[in-house]
This record gives structure tokens, C-alpha cells and sequence, in this order.
């Protein structure tokens, strides 16, 4: 199985995780990306939506969990091919409530080509801009890393072993495939 581990700075991550947790709490209880059904029936959409909002606390909760006590032990994050799509997906519904709720001020634009000038901003935007680059940077590393490996699902014992000879030599620390 493939497996990518990350070491991260605790001093430059640790302030972006209370927000993360914070934006997650505020997630518990609201589906991060707005719908509206208003044209479906009512018992159906209520059902829907407890669906949806029951799947991403999960996704959220796995997220989380990544940033446990061994995190602020060793600074060490890992993605597999069992956690990567879930994760990505917590990523996403964090960096939307980000986008709509603490940097509704900033373009899409600048929020998605990253050229915002940290310095710049103002100071009540510098952490949700450095969480919602760091959350980004996660789904790129999972994409980049395992993006064949969320499409296949879990490797077949054949599969396994034609990817063991694989070599990744870009750069991101990966252990334990």
C-alpha cells in the first residue's frame, strides 16, 4: 500500500490547527458547501442532508485525527490509499468555510493562484489564508502522491507488487508503501 508521510513544522502548524478545529466545530452542525433543494420533497431532502452532513463530520473527524498527540510528538502526518479521498474531501469542505465565512473579502482568484502577499494582508486574514494554503497543499500532496491510488481503490496483491518498484523521487517523504 502505498503510503506517504509528511513531517510538518509544529511552530507554523500548531496556530492554523485551532482554527481548523474551530472551523470544523462550526461544520458539526452545517454542511460546508450551500444546497438548496427547495424542488425536492421535503422528507427526502431532510433525509439528504443528514446524510451529507453525518459524511463530512466523519471526513472532518479523520482530518482531525491525523493531528493527534504522536503529531505533536514527532510532527508527523500520513496519507494512504485508505484515508487519502476522505481527507481530501475534509480539506475541501474546511477551505470552503474558509473561503466563505474569514476570506469572503479576497477574490477567487486570489485565493486559487496562491499570489497574495502574506505581508499584505491585513492581519485577521493572514491565518485563514495560511490554513486555507495549507489545506490546499494537503489535497496537492494527496493528489500528486496517491491520485492513481484513489482511482484504483485498494491494490489487488498483483497490483501491489508492480507498485513496489515504482520510485516517486520528487521530493515528499514517503515511507512504508
Amino acid at each position: 500500500m502505498k503510503r506517504i508521510e509528511v513531517k510538518l513544522s509544529l511552530p507554523v502548524v500548531a496556530p492554523l490547527l485551532d482554527l481548523m478545529k474551530a472551523s470544523s466545530d462550526v461544520l458539526e452542525a452545517q454542511i460546508a458547501a450551500p444546497i438548496t433543494l427547495d424542488d425536492i420533497d421535503a422528507d427526502f431532502r431532510d433525509e439528504w442532508r443528514a446524510e451529507l452532513l453525518e459524511g463530512q463530520q466523519k471526513e472532518l473527524h479523520a482530518l482531525m485525527g491525523l493531528f493527534d498527540r504522536d503529531f505533536f510528538i514527532n510532527g508527523v502526518v500520513a496519507f494512504d490509499e485508505d484515508n487519502a479521498e476522505v481527507i481530501v474531501r475534509a480539506c475541501s469542505a474546511l477551505r470552503l468555510r474558509l473561503r466563505r465565512h474569514d476570506l469572503r473579502v479576497l477574490e477567487d482568484e486570489q485565493l486559487e493562484s496562491g499570489g497574495v502577499d502574506l505581508e499584505t494582508l491585513p492581519v485577521v486574514l493572514q491565518k485563514p489564508f495560511m490554513c486555507y494554503v495549507f489545506l490546499g497543499t494537503i489535497q496537492e500532496l494527496i493528489i500528486q502522491h496517491l491520485d492513481g491510488a484513489i482511482l484504483r481503490g485498494p491494490a489487488t496483491d498483483a497490483e501491489g507488487a508492480d507498485e513496489e518498484g515504482d520510485d516517486d523521487s520528487d521530493g515528499a517523504e514517503e515511507g512504508g508503501r
